[in-house]
């Protein structure tokens, strides 16, 4: 059943060298994820150049080299997971010239080659606001190109220091001028936010070209991140779909929404 497979999953993370964000983050939902066969690979390392106060990922000024074999080793746990979806992400890697970019560019390359029915959903970090980054990675036409503006504009200095809203939605514009690629981002409340600022940021979100938006309950992953403001209502969650319903978004909102929860119906179109 299903800790049995959620050990599995664990053990060939393990034996190919992998991360996932579903363990390092410190994930409510993982033994639903691991047990439906989705799971969310961390790449480039495990340690964060950056700091946002919200995340369990480990922050560090000296990240791992990328490994050039890291893709290939992913692919072939792909393949042996028999995943329907794969959802690839990272961590901020802001002292590499690309972001990264070529490290997610090269992973859904060897997916494709070894698990062609397999779904690619990448979750990218902002290639610090560089063009050519963007288009590197999205010129292999990953089925979802998902970036997370994770809050409202006022609680950026706070909760994400080091990003700027108008570069990730201008990074969701660049995608959504694309063919075939499905653009999705997500946010947390929780964090102090009031709804109509949600409801701001959900138009910018359908003004920048974005189709999917998940939203969830922030949740505080260690003591050092930010605290809890408040446990936001089933009611608050419907306004947020009924909101982006009449923007023409599909908003998967609800406490425990993650970025990559459920991502396989979301991306073929169910909940």
């Amino acid at each position: 059943g299903r800790p049995s497979l959620r050990h599995a999953i664990k053990v060939k993370l393990r034996k190919a060298k992998l991360h996932s964000v579903c363990e390092e983050a410190k994930c409510p939902n993982i033994s639903e994820c691991f047990g439906a066969g989705t799971a969310t690979f961390l790449i480039l390392g495990d340690r964060c150049t950056r700091g946002c106060r919200f995340c369990g990922v480990t922050k560090g000024k000296e990240p791992a080299t990328p490994d050039a074999n890291e893709p290939r080793r992913l692919a072939e746990t792909v393949r042996e997971l028999e995943l329907k979806h794969a959802v690839i992400t990272s961590v901020t890697r802001d002292d590499l010239p690309d972001g990264g970019a070529e490290a997610f560019a090269e992973c859904v390359k060897e997916i494709r080659k070894l698990s062609p029915q397999t779904s690619i959903e990448l979750l990218v970090p902002d290639f610090a606001g560089d063009r050519q980054s963007a288009e590197k990675v999205l010129a292999m036409v990953p089925d979802v190109f998902n970036h997370n503006i994770e809050t409202v504009p006022r609680l950026y200095p706070e909760v994400r220091p080091g990003a700027d809203l108008q570069r990730s939605l201008g990074l969701l514009e660049i995608a959504s001028q694309r063919d075939r690629i499905l653009v999705k981002s997500g946010l947390m409340v929780g964090l102090g936010e009031k709804d109509l600022e949600v409801y701001q940021v959900l138009e910018m979100l359908a003004d920048s070209g974005c189709q999917v938006v998940t939203i969830g309950q922030y949740l505080q992953p260690t003591s050092r991140s930010l605290k809890v403001k408040r446990m936001v209502s089933e009611g608050s969650f419907e306004g947020y779909r009924r909101v982006g319903k009449k923007l023409g978004l599909r908003v998967v909102a609800g406490d425990l929404v993650r970025s990559s929860w459920h991502a396989q119906e979301v991306f073929s179109g169910g909940e």
